[in-house]
């Protein structure tokens, strides 16, 4: 088990929660082992653990909880797609930053980022 800290005070981070790292292969008849089983199931038939087992079969078998998991699946990948163009936008802003042969408004319409984030990523880079 771990137990975060507060690196100021050395005191323990006292929240409530504690981290307990599984080996993910592990099987066994413990709650951890079938609980680890279960995790590794595609079918919930196969499952353990009953709330798990409703849970996967409604997101896998009903067609409301497969669109609402597709719906959550299409989030992701969109939010994943806007994080890689926002950071491709911040190199490219960067480079003509460093490169020095642009007004900052002409980085900041070339790129789609705000004349702030530009003036954040210029004082932030030694040019």
């Amino acid at each position: 088990m771990v137990e975060r800290i507060n690196l100021t005070t050395g005191m323990n981070f006292e929240d409530g929660e504690h981290i307990r790292y599984v080996n993910g292969e592990f099987r066994g008849e413990s709650e951890i082992g079938r609980l680890m089983h279960d995790f590794n199931c595609t079918r919930a038939d196969d499952m353990h653990f009953d709330l798990m087992a409703e849970r996967t079969r409604y997101l896998k078998e009903n067609s409301k909880g497969v669109q609402e998991m597709c719906k959550v699946m299409e989030d992701m990948r969109n939010e994943a797609a806007n994080i890689a163009a926002q950071k491709k936008a911040m190199d490219i802003a960067s480079a003509m930053i460093m490169a020095g042969k642009y007004a900052l408004e002409e980085i900041s319409a070339l790129c789609g980022l705000s004349l702030d984030e530009v003036r954040h990523l210029q004082t932030n880079k030694k040019v």
